[in-house]
């Protein structure tokens, strides 16, 4: 849901870039990872593609905004009778709600590099806030479109109550941790 570190990955990236750049979120390379608890068991993990987004970045103002678009229907959890039922109206509802987005309000930096990214979780039209803890970034150019480019990686916990999906509580848990892998390239 959220790839969405972009902005913070962005902002400790590249010292060549001099102002605000705007990046494209490569959607071979960013998705939304999530787990939870399964009745007691085990965890269970899938992924949600990115579909497309968008990266502004001003490193001297140690500043940028993103806005990632996921692809509910590409849900996958090596379970196709899974992704089936995650894409009905017990969960996601891709037929109302194809899509997933997260859109960031604020980048917080710590030393120079991005730490979290605070913005707005949006699943089957319910906006909430989510505040990404960033784990990793990198940013240089790519070796091989020869592009500035930034990646990054970011967790966070939500309560999948918070955005109407709520079949199954409480035998399988509320809580999910989602992980956020995202690649950009410059335009």
């Amino acid at each position: 849901m959220n790839k969405i570190l972009v902005t913070v990955l962005l902002g400790s990236c590249c010292a060549s870039i001099q102002a605000a750049d705007t990046y494209s979120i490569d959607p071979n390379h960013t998705s939304a990872t999530f787990s939870f608890q399964h009745l007691g068991f085990s965890t269970f993990h899938g992924k949600i593609p990115a579909k497309s987004g968008t990266v502004v970045l001003d490193p001297a103002k140690s500043a940028g905004n993103i806005e990632v678009t996921f692809d509910l229907e590409g849900v996958a959890t090596g379970v196709p009778k899974f992704d089936d039922h995650l894409r009905s109206e017990d969960f996601f509802e891709v037929d109302k709600h194809p899509t997933a987005t997260f859109t960031s309000r604020k980048v917080t930096f710590k030393n120079d590099k991005p730490a979290s990214i605070a913005g707005d979780l949006t699943i089957k039209g319910i906006t909430k806030p989510v505040t990404l803890q960033v784990t990793s970034s990198h940013c240089g150019t790519h070796p091989t479109e020869k592009v500035p480019a930034c990646g990054a990686n970011a967790s966070a916990k939500i309560k999948r109550s918070d955005f109407g999906l709520t079949y199954a509580l409480p035998a399988v848990k509320d809580e999910i941790s989602l992980d956020i892998e995202v690649e950009a390239m410059k335009k």
